[in-house]
């Protein structure tokens, strides 16, 4: 059962949203345990949602029913403490199946995963949407918008599905995202920055609130300290605090972005949190390199163990 009801929930979105790691053992199965202390720190610092089956997740590097696992764990782990956001995605049958699993975990939304199919016309992302939104049977609904090509017609038109209640934009198109706002402007949704620390600023010059984070799993204090400076409009200070992660961010841009999971996997191992290694087609391990300079900065910072 869901413990946060639409209007605190709503409030939360213009926090962080934080995207938990997927845990895996030495033989590659979902091993819970070594996410609890991930969710208790990003708690305790003040991380304001939590999202199991984001992209930081790995979604689409886990079986259907190791998706559901990962919504129920996340669900036992935090406890009610923040909302907590279930990814859904791929076919529609398997998003609608994801949806209720979420809904039954507690899950206090669905997140729902733009489709990755080659072919994908504009209405038929709407009927996606709402049949996955009808099977969640009540849950709020948040999108997640990875590509505006689909036009800002179709966009608005999802975001007046009415079970929709925010659009974690992750596009880098500021200017098309102002748009997308201005003609929603009446329903109140909540825009989150989903490129994470490094887009907050520019997203929310045109009015997003709050950002998506995979840096939580490492440093959540940092984020928070991020949003916190945007939050009051120091700029200057934002900047300074994201400028300084931007290292850890550069490698995690490596391999066409194919480092990016693999790099928090890499320095939660070096934080003595194992996580295990990513899937396939994401990289895996960091190259020697890479590996020097992560071990570098994660000591430079007091985090290696």
């Amino acid at each position: 059962m869901a413990h946060f009801d639409r209007a605190a929930l709503r409030q939360a979105l213009d926090g962080i949203s934080g995207i938990l790691v997927t845990p895996f053992d030495g033989q590659d199965r979902i091993a819970p345990a070594p996410l609890k202390p991930i969710v208790d720190r990003a708690v305790e610092a003040g991380v304001h949602v939590l999202v199991a089956n984001g992209n930081t997740s790995e979604f689409y590097g886990l079986q259907a029913a190791e998706a559901e696992r990962m919504v129920q764990i996340a669900a036992e782990q935090i406890a009610g403490r923040v909302p907590l956001l279930g990814g859904v995605g791929r076919s529609v049958h398997e998003a609608c199946a994801l949806a209720k699993v979420s809904r039954a975990a507690g899950a206090d939304a669905i997140m729902v995963h733009q489709p990755p199919d080659p072919f994908v016309a504009p209405r038929g992302v709407t009927a996606y949407v709402q049949r996955v939104a009808d099977a969640a049977d009540g849950l709020p609904v948040i999108l997640y918008l990875r590509n505006d090509n689909i036009g800002l017609a179709a966009i608005e038109a999802l975001c007046r599905i009415p079970q929709v209640i925010g659009i974690k934009w992750a596009s880098p198109t500021p200017l098309v995202l102002a748009e997308a706002i201005r003609r929603t402007a009446d329903r109140g949704l909540a825009w989150v920055g989903g490129l994470a620390e490094n887009w907050a600023p520019p997203f929310y010059a045109v009015g997003a609130r709050g950002f998506t984070s995979g840096l939580i799993n490492v440093m959540p204090e940092r984020s928070v300290a991020i949003h916190a400076a945007l939050d009051t409009a120091d700029y200057p200070l934002a900047m300074r605090l994201i400028a300084e992660m931007l290292p850890f961010e550069d490698l995690r841009a490596q391999e066409n972005n194919g480092t990016n999971v693999t790099v928090v996997k890499s320095a939660l191992q070096i934080m003595g949190h194992d996580c295990g290694a990513t899937r396939p087609p994401s990289a895996w391990p960091l190259s020697e390199a890479a590996q020097r300079q992560l071990q570098q900065l994660m000591a430079g910072w007091g985090l290696a163990r």
